[in-house]
């Protein structure tokens, strides 16, 4: 009896080891859903870096020079000189 009993206590010890390394928490589909979300989060950081550095650049520009104030004015609210034609076509 004492030899069969061995085997069976560490039969069950190696089932109940897998049952937790693949269904408990922390295991395989766990580990697979905390890698797919960080590798989510690396794609958003990198945008917002992208962005940061546009934005960067823009701020560096404004500090400059008046060119770019002058080009944004133009753009964004339709800044006129003295003795200009603002001429706009629709397409």
């Amino acid at each position: 009896m004492g030899n069969r009993l061995v085997p069976i206590v560490l039969v069950a010890l190696l089932v109940i080891i897998q049952a937790q390394l693949w269904l408990g928490k922390g295991g395989v589909s766990t580990v697979a859903e905390l890698e797919r979300s960080l590798q989510e989060q690396k794609a958003e950081n990198e945008k917002a870096h992208r962005k940061i550095d546009q934005l960067s650049a823009e701020v560096n520009d404004l500090k400059e020079g008046l060119h770019m104030v002058e080009e944004r004015a133009r753009h964004e609210l339709g800044m006129v000189k003295p003795n200009e034609i603002f001429v706009q076509i629709a397409k």
